[in-house]
């Protein structure tokens, strides 16, 4: 056997065995559900907001698993295929230019960024796009270190008090919560009292600054029951840690039992501008 036909037969041997190996991890990893998320603290279903940025991460990530799997591959085949071989002096023949190759290494990269440009965009537009006639609208306060919320459609409020982290367990329970209807079309319009907050609900996959004087909107369609976890994203002063909340999605009969205790607490109307830090800002703001 020449040494060409064995340097052809070991380099066969390393090809199966890399593709062997690269199959094998995928197949591995393909076979966990969180893989199958993309690795987000979510699920399908949570909310369609949630949907349209799963779907967004997990396409960008295949994209970019398929452009890797691609050039490793490419870097491994020039290896094997242009190494030294014995006896073998100097640098191999070397091509100024090679015209197909340049053009395909710019139109593949400009396909990628424009193809990512189109489905973020239209994420982006889904996402942000506000309800014309929510079923539920929740005005939303951040403030050092708690939260307040307004139910518009049922001309109640609940006035949250700031956590204290214990260490004790059933602390979860007594934060601040906000009640949604199952598959309702909610809006939020988020404000802060003081200073910059950010309303940010894991599971949800979206979070929203909030500015003082300024009204920011999150639109979505809940999709399921469950109590989600909330917390301010902005470092917001001493007490940022304990600012955190809930977010209860409960059948329309929960939530309608629920805006009944607020109103037999005596929690009717709302809360709003007055009670910011400066009840004077959107006065002195309009002179």
């Amino acid at each position: 056997m020449s040494s060409q036909t064995r340097s052809g037969s070991r380099r066969s041997r390393m090809l199966k065995a890399s593709a062997v190996a690269v199959l094998a991890a995928t197949t591995l990893t393909a076979c966990s559900e969180q893989a199958k998320m993309g690795f987000l603290p979510t699920e399908r279903g949570t909310t369609d907001n949630a949907d349209h940025i799963i779907d967004l991460w997990i396409g960008s990530w295949v994209a970019a698993l398929a452009v890797g799997l691609v050039t490793w591959g490419l870097m491994l085949w020039c290896m094997i295929a242009y190494r030294r071989r014995k006896n073998e002096t100097g640098y191999p023949r070397q091509l100024a230019y090679h015209a197909p190759l340049e053009v395909f290494y710019t139109i593949v990269p400009i396909a990628l960024i424009v193809s990512l440009f189109f489905f973020s965009e239209r994420a982006q537009t889904a996402i942000t796009a506000r309800h014309d006639n929510p079923d539920v609208t929740v005005q939303v306060y951040g403030k050092q270190w708690a939260w307040d919320f307004n139910y518009l459609d049922d001309d109640v409020y609940y006035q949250g008090v700031q956590a204290h982290l214990t260490g004790e367990e059933g602390v979860e329970e007594t934060l601040p919560t906000l009640y949604l209807p199952v598959d309702s079309k909610v809006e939020l319009e988020i404000k802060s009292r003081d200073v910059i907050h950010s309303f940010w609900v894991p599971a949800f996959l979206e979070k929203i600054d909030m500015f003082p004087e300024r009204t920011n909107y999150m639109s979505f369609t809940t999709g399921r029951e469950g109590v989600f976890a909330g917390k301010c994203a902005e470092l917001c002063g001493e007490y940022h840690s304990e600012m955190l909340f809930n977010v209860a999605v409960v059948s329309q009969e929960e939530y309608d039992a629920q805006m009944e205790q607020l109103r037999s607490e005596g929690n009717t109307g709302s809360v709003g501008d007055e009670y910011n830090r400066n009840p004077n800002q959107n006065e002195t703001s309009n002179n």
